[in-house]
C-alpha cells in the first residue's frame, strides 16, 4: 500500500526579493516543514519582466520582479504555483508570456495563466513520485476585460492573459430602496444602453427581472440588504469540466480562485465562497485554495476535502506608505499540511502557524524589512490557531491546539 500523498499550502507570496540571502532560524523551520512535503504550492502573486519585456498595465500599485524570485521560490521547497491574479498582467500579455517562460524553465506545476484561453483554462499536470497532479487556476477580479486570455476566432489573434471566473458584484435592495434608485435612474435618463457602455462590450452582467445595472453592479429588488456575487454560468461550467476532466483521470486536483470580492469585515468569509468551492470539490477537485484578500479565513472540510477559503500573505513585499496593510492579521497566517490516501481523501490536517518577519517584525513600522515567514510558537502560534479555529467552527471543523500546531479532527 503507498505512503499518504503529503501537500503543503500557504499563503500567496507577492514577492519582489530574492530571500535566498536571508538567514533566519525561523524561516529555515518554514522551509523543512515544505520541503517534508511531498508538494508544496504557493500562489505567485505577480508577473516576471523578462525576455518579452512589457509596460505598467495600472495607474496605482504596480509592479514586476526579476526571475531569480522564482529561483528563491524553489528554493523555499514549492514545486506548484498558481499564477492566476490580479497582478498577473501587470505588465501585458509581455509579462505573461515572460512568466511562461521562466516558470516553464523551472519545471514548476502552475496553471491560471496562457497564451491563450484554452492553455489558461488547463487543467495543467505532473507527476510527483507516484502521484498525478493536476490544477486548475482561476482569477475572479474584478480585472478589465483585456486581462483576460482569448482564443483566436476569425481574424481575431490570440490574447495571452488570465483564466476568468467572472464575477459580477449584486447588492440587493428592499422594495423601498429599490423604488427609489429606479425613480433615480429614470428621472436621469439612464438607461440599459448607458449600462452596457460603462463596460467593455463583453463584460455586460446579464440582467434578470427586477434587477438594475449601474456600472460594474446589479442592483436586485429583494427582501432586504445583502451583498453578494453572482458567478458566470458559461465560466463556471469551463472550470468545473477542467477540474472533472482531470479528477476523472485520477488525477489529485488542486483547485484554485484569486478574487478581490471581500467582506466589508476581511475576517469575516464572504457567504458565497463556500458555495463556490463546494462545488469544484463536488467535481472532483481534493482541495480548494484561495488568495485575494490578505488575511487568514475558515477552513472547513467538505465530503472528506479541505477548503481553505483564504489562506492569506506567506511573503509580501510591500511598501510601507500604504495604510491598508498595517493590521497584524495581514502578517499572520498558517502553512497547512495535508495528507492524501486513497481516492485522494484527507486523512490527516495539521496548520503550522507563521508571522511574516516574526512577533519583532510586527513592532517594525518599516513594513520593508518583513522581508520572510517565521514559524511561531507560544502566545503567537495560540493567537493565531485560536483565530482560525473560532471562524472555522462555524463551518463544522473542529480543530485542536496540540503543541503550537492546529490538528483537524477529521472524525
Amino acid at each position: 500500500m503507498k505512503d499518504d500523498f503529503t501537500l503543503a499550502v500557504t499563503g500567496q507570496s507577492l514577492i519582489k526579493h530574492d530571500t535566498r540571502t536571508v538567514g533566519s532560524p525561523q524561516f529555515e523551520r518554514v522551509k523543512a516543514i515544505l520541503r517534508s512535503a511531498d508538494l508544496a504550492f504557493t500562489n505567485f502573486e505577480g508577473t516576471i519582466y523578462g525576455a518579452h519585456g512589457g509596460w505598467p498595465m495600472k495607474g496605482f500599485y504596480f509592479g514586476s520582479s526579476k526571475p531569480d524570485v522564482l529561483d528563491a521560490l524553489a528554493e523555499i521547497g514549492f514545486k506548484a504555483l498558481s499564477l492566476s491574479n490580479n497582478h498577473s498582467f501587470d505588465l501585458g500579455p509581455p509579462g505573461i508570456l515572460s512568466t511562461l517562460d521562466e516558470v516553464g524553465e523551472r519545471g514548476f506545476l502552475h496553471a491560471g495563466i496562457g497564451r491563450n484561453k484554452s492553455q489558461a483554462l488547463g487543467p495543467s499536470s505532473a507527476m510527483f513520485g507516484d502521484q498525478a497532479v493536476a490544477m486548475v487556476a482561476m482569477d475572479g477580479g474584478p480585472g478589465p476585460d483585456f486581462m483576460y486570455a482569448e482564443d483566436a476566432d476569425g481574424d481575431r489573434r490570440e490574447r495571452p492573459g488570465v483564466n476568468r471566473l467572472r464575477l459580477s458584484r449584486v447588492l440587493e435592495l428592499d422594495d423601498e430602496a429599490f423604488g427609489q434608485l429606479q425613480l433615480i435612474r429614470d428621472k436621469a435618463g439612464y438607461s440599459a444602453l448607458d449600462f452596457l457602455m460603462d463596460n467593455q462590450p463583453d463584460d455586460e452582467p446579464p440582467l434578470e427581472q427586477a434587477e438594475l445595472g449601474f456600472g460594474r453592479t446589479i442592483f436586485r429588488k429583494s427582501s432586504g440588504f445583502k451583498r453578494t456575487i453572482r458567478i458566470d454560468k458559461s465560466d463556471l461550467d469551463s472550470n468545473l469540466r477542467a477540474i472533472r476532466i482531470a479528477a476523472d483521470a485520477g488525477e489529485l486536483v488542486i483547485a484554485y480562485l484569486h478574487h478581490h470580492h471581500w467582506a466589508s469585515d476581511w475576517l469575516q468569509s464572504p457567504d458565497w465562497i463556500s458555495a463556490f468551492a463546494r462545488q469544484c470539490i463536488d467535481a472532483g477537485a481534493a482541495v480548494f485554495v484561495s488568495h485575494g484578500v490578505p488575511v487568514l479565513l475558515p477552513i472547513e472540510i467538505h465530503k472528506g476535502r479541505p477548503i481553505f477559503h483564504s489562506l492569506g500573505n506567506f511573503i509580501f513585499h510591500t511598501r510601507s506608505e500604504i495604510s491598508l496593510w498595517q493590521r497584524n492579521e495581514v502578517w499572520e497566517s498558517v502553512v497547512g499540511l495535508c495528507a492524501f490516501g486513497a481516492d485522494n481523501r484527507l486523512t490527516s490536517l495539521t496548520l503550522h502557524p507563521v508571522v511574516i518577519g516574526g512577533e519583532e517584525g510586527l513592532q517594525d513600522e518599516r513594513l520593508e524589512r518583513r522581508l520572510v515567514p517565521h514559524l511561531v510558537t507560544g502566545a503567537a502560534a495560540e493567537r493565531i490557531l485560536r483565530r482560525v479555529a473560532s471562524t472555522s467552527a462555524e463551518y463544522g471543523s473542529r480543530i485542536e491546539i496540540v503543541d503550537g500546531t492546529g490538528k483537524f479532527d477529521l472524525r
